[in-house]
């Protein structure tokens, strides 16, 4: 999908290998002005003033994967759709 529409990647960090903690989660959210976060088929947008670390986390307690920045935009777990949406809207 990501070649399709040509997106940049800057960097890559595996969640399982490397999980993302705290501190590198809130060092992101000061980089976004929203938040998409997606939970199954459904996707809520959130000010990034508004988000809890919770509302960034699975069902195990570990921050949902992936976690994709475009520009202001988190995007946080997966739905495809949403995230063909978001890449051909930049």
């Amino acid at each position: 999908m990501l070649d399709v529409t040509k997106a940049r990647i800057a960097a890559t960090r595996l969640s399982k290998s490397d999980p993302l903690s705290e501190k590198d989660v809130r060092a992101l959210l000061k980089e976004v002005d929203e938040i998409v976060v997606v939970k199954g088929k459904s996707a809520r947008t959130l000010p990034v003033r508004q988000a809890t670390l919770d509302d960034l986390r699975g069902p195990t307690g570990n921050f949902r994967a992936p976690m994709v920045r475009i520009g202001r935009r988190l995007l946080v777990g997966f739905h495809e759709e949403t995230l063909r949406k978001e890449l051909g809207a930049r």
